[in-house]
């Protein structure tokens, strides 16, 4: 991701609050809840919405920073004049080199997973609309994520329940993660969106990957046919929307699940371009 690509001229000095690793010891993967505090007044964000995170260089080819979008998982800012918290979700990554085979560490996932409550991460932002909240409480909401794409989803269900207040349009989550240790905000280790079972228009499905250790992708396609009645009846209410987020390899097969759910690939595509067209289809992919 190029600097020269976004307008940066917005930076904040942002304080880590805290830094809590979300996935278990035991687990693979390194995922991480971390809240940064923001003088108030100074980001104003939309639910859906991801800021910037600059790293400082030097780095490799010569770039004196490095940029990197996150997804914010916190809901709206705080009332202008108090310190906004700011909470993200962020996976450690590390890459091979397809030359050499040596192993790299991701630049901003291990400059923010490294930090420690007190120091200082430059944001910037923040960037696109990519999820855009229904005007109406009763609106439906189909929710699909896999991984970290979970972030803006938290951020959604605790919009709707807690600051918004008497949803009565169905909410549905579907999320799908490698193992169940690596659910984000629905393990042992954190559960946020537990939270919200209670509320009588929610409900969560969960899907793992049915070989984690092979590489293959997170079953979401299955989990969603296996409700797809409910489903399909929901996508044909004039006032249902759909978010998905997540990484591209997860969704490889939605579309064919979905054509099988309308009965067709023809009854699917059509339905599709129509949530589109209404601007009730929005996807947040990353490879």
């Amino acid at each position: 991701m190029n600097l020269q690509d976004f307008d940066t001229s917005n930076r904040l000095q942002a304080t880590v609050k805290d830094s809590q690793r979300i996935t278990p010891e035991t687990a693979d993967a390194e995922v991480r809840h971390i809240v940064l505090s923001i003088p108030g007044g100074s980001l104003k964000y939309d639910i859906g919405e991801s800021v910037g995170v600059i790293t400082p260089g030097p780095h490799p080819f010569g770039n004196k920073e490095h940029l990197r979008l996150y997804s914010v998982a916190s809901a709206q800012y705080s009332d202008a004049g108090t310190a906004i918290e700011l909470a993200l979700c962020v996976r450690r990554c590390f890459y091979i080199d397809e030359v050499s085979g040596e192993r790299y560490p991701g630049i901003s996932s291990n400059h923010l997973c490294n930090a420690r409550p007190g120091d200082t991460i430059v944001l910037t932002g923040p960037y696109g609309t990519a999820f855009r909240m229904p005007e109406e409480n009763t609106a439906n909401i189909l929710m699909i994520g896999s991984g970290t794409g979970i972030a803006p989803f938290r951020a959604f269900v605790r919009h709707i329940y807690e600051e918004r207040g008497g949803w009565q349009g169905k909410v549905l989550l579907f999320y799908g993660a490698d193992t169940g240790m690596e659910k984000l905000y629905m393990n042992d280790v954190n559960d946020d969106i537990a939270n919200y079972y209670q509320e009588e228009t929610f409900r969560a499905f969960e899907s793992l990957s049915p070989s984690p250790y092979t590489g293959a992708p997170v079953s979401l396609e299955r989990t969603l046919e296996e409700n797809g009645t409910e489903v399909w009846a929901m996508l044909r209410e004039p006032d249902t929307y759909v978010y998905v987020a997540g990484l591209r390899k997860s969704f490889s097969h939605l579309d064919k699940a979905m054509a099988r759910m309308a009965g067709s690939d023809k009854a699917w595509q059509r339905k599709k371009k129509e949530l589109v067209f209404y601007e009730q289809w929005s996807e947040l992919i990353y490879d």
